[in-house]
């Protein structure tokens, strides 16, 4: 009776302990919920080598029988962690984001555009600026021209704000309906954005001062070279699936988006119009505080995926040799299609204000921006120029 107690009580600590290393081992996030070894190993590997050990008649058996099944977890092991490194190595980080200190103004060592002399010099007053990663290249530029070298940059982590700032679309767009920034640049905003401006009593002005395509990309051998604007659609609506629908091989479409309020996905919905976008690709992840939450998948090169961005993000920024951006209804999205009109995708870059700012210097800056030598730093930094 004492031993069917302690084998009892052997498998309750076993099944407990189990419990308690998985649940650990979910909370420290040291892997994915999608496959997870050390997850696994709580809740069911440990169990199913214990509990046998503990109740078996025939030790020597039971010891064969754990030997097993470690071997089966060890393979497991192996082939999550073979699977794990294919996965990084086809993952392409389209969410907007640079290096800024390549790019900064004052800094001989910096890749932004220069002006030799600007007719525009600003010594006070500085207008408020901050703006989305794509577009930080050209108005750190502009700082470089017409600021006083004295500008730092602010905005980011642990970093006050200043008259030059750097977040993204979705921080860079609040900060400007509260009126903490005088100009954002970037795409137009969400239908979101917009509404928290009204919220907070901002009504937005939007100047454009160049043009940009917006561009889908596939894995390079992918044969599907052009699609059209209607196919591009029904892609993102979910009515077609596979890649043979459109002349390419059976294959399924993987349709990746972006983070909702971020430029490109508000640049998607404008796309689409009144057609429906069908739910994005998701991950399972564990968070600390709030559990399991599902985020939007990172783009993986797979010969199946399709993913959009914004031209010189894509092409210069990424620079990414293993994709290629389509021609959408045969024309390729070059700068010349852009400039001609050929391409037909293209949206504004904008500066945008509000019209309760009271700081003249806003409106001196815009009208350089929009002079000859404003544009020469948006075309020369890769950008299609307004005029």
């Amino acid at each position: 009776m004492k031993v069917i107690l302690f084998k009892i009580i052997g498998t309750i600590l076993v099944l407990v302990g189990a419990y308690f290393f998985g649940m650990v081992a979910m909370l420290l996030n040291i892997v994915s919920i999608r496959l997870t070894t050390l997850t696994i190993l709580g809740f069911l590997w440990l169990p199913l080598m214990a509990i046998p050990l503990i109740w078996a008649k025939n030790k020597r058996v039971a010891s064969k029988y754990c030997c097993a099944m470690l071997c089966l977890c060890l393979i497991s092991s192996a082939a999550e962690g073979v699977y794990r490194m294919h996965q990084k190595s086809i993952t392409i980080n389209t969410t907007p984001n640079i290096n800024v200190h390549e790019y900064l103004p004052f800094d001989e060592n910096s890749k932004i555009v220069r002006l030799e002399h600007a007719s525009l010099h600003l010594t006070d007053n500085l207008p408020r600026l901050d703006g989305a990663a794509a577009v930080f290249p050209v108005y750190s530029a502009f700082v470089h021209a017409v600021y006083p070298d004295t500008v730092t940059l602010g905005g980011m982590a642990g970093q006050v704000d200043s008259s030059f700032n750097y977040s993204n679309t979705v921080e860079g767009y609040r900060r400007l309906a509260e009126k903490r920034i005088d100009i954002f640049f970037g795409a137009y905003p969400s239908e979101e954005q917009r509404e928290y401006a009204e919220q907070n009593h901002t009504t937005f002005e939007y100047i454009p001062i160049g043009y940009e395509a917006f561009v889908f990309f596939v894995n390079r051998k992918n044969p599907v070279d052009t699609l059209t604007e209607d196919q591009l659609r029904a892609i993102y609506s979910g009515d077609i699936t596979n890649w043979s629908e459109v002349g390419g091989a059976n294959r399924e479409i993987v349709a990746y988006q972006r983070n909702k309020g971020s430029g490109s996905q508000s640049m998607l919905a404008r796309f689409m119009g009144d057609t429906p976008i069908m739910e994005p690709p998701t991950e399972q992840v564990q968070d600390l505080m709030d559990g399991i939450i599902h985020t939007v998948s990172n783009y993986r090169n797979n010969v199946g995926a399709i993913g959009f961005s914004f031209r010189y993000y894509l092409d210069t920024l990424i620079a990414n040799p293993n994709v290629k951006m389509l021609s959408v209804d045969g024309v390729y999205p070059s700068v010349e299609n852009i400039k001609s009109g050929a391409y037909a995708i293209v949206t504004p870059l904008y500066a945008v204000t509000y019209r309760e700012c009271k700081n003249e210097n806003v409106a001196r800056l815009i009208d350089w921006i929009l002079s000859d030598e404003g544009q020469f730093i948006i075309e020369e930094t890769g950008y299609s120029g307004i005029k």
